[in-house]
């Protein structure tokens, strides 16, 4: 049994935009990092690339009029607001709380007399979600990828 080229082409979109993560990220910071490709946040998203890549398909196989189509972009455009809205807001709220997890340890060290349980727990992942323009990088990605897509498979 085979996977269908609509799935096909959602897989693809996020495999290649979470590869694209790992020059973005060397643009940014002049260093090698193929942890990258694995790892939630970053430019473009690929949730988005994912989501567009298979409404894009599916608008163009099946019509932009069909259910198929409104599904997917349904159920995209969800994906997308949960990359750029919740998903990042538990970034930032994970960023504050590890902040001040690293002030009251300072605090404490300051003062021996405030007694401090210290967790040795790894702090909280920081990057989550997206912002909107990683979220509109991973659409027009998944927008292309997904008329590549249907391009080669009317050949």
């Amino acid at each position: 049994m085979t996977m269908n080229r609509a799935i096909k082409t959602a897989l693809s979109g996020i495999v290649l935009a979470q590869g694209l993560k790992i020059p973005f990220e060397y643009l940014q910071t002049g260093k090698w990092n193929i942890k990258t490709a694995v790892t939630p946040g970053g430019m473009p998203s690929s949730h988005s690339a994912g989501v567009s890549s298979l409404a894009t398909y599916i608008g163009l196989k099946k019509g932009f009029c069909s259910i198929d189509f409104s599904i997917a972009t349904l159920l995209g455009l969800i994906v997308m607001y949960d990359a750029a809205g919740v998903r990042y807001h538990a970034g930032q709220t994970a960023i504050a709380v590890n902040d001040l997890k690293e002030s009251v340890e300072k605090l404490s060290e300051a003062h021996p007399e405030i007694e401090h349980y210290h967790d040795t727990e790894k702090e909280l992942k920081e990057r989550l979600g997206h912002l909107p323009s990683e979220v509109a990088a991973g659409a027009l990605f998944g927008l292309a990828v997904g008329a590549v897509s249907y391009l080669l498979s009317e050949r």
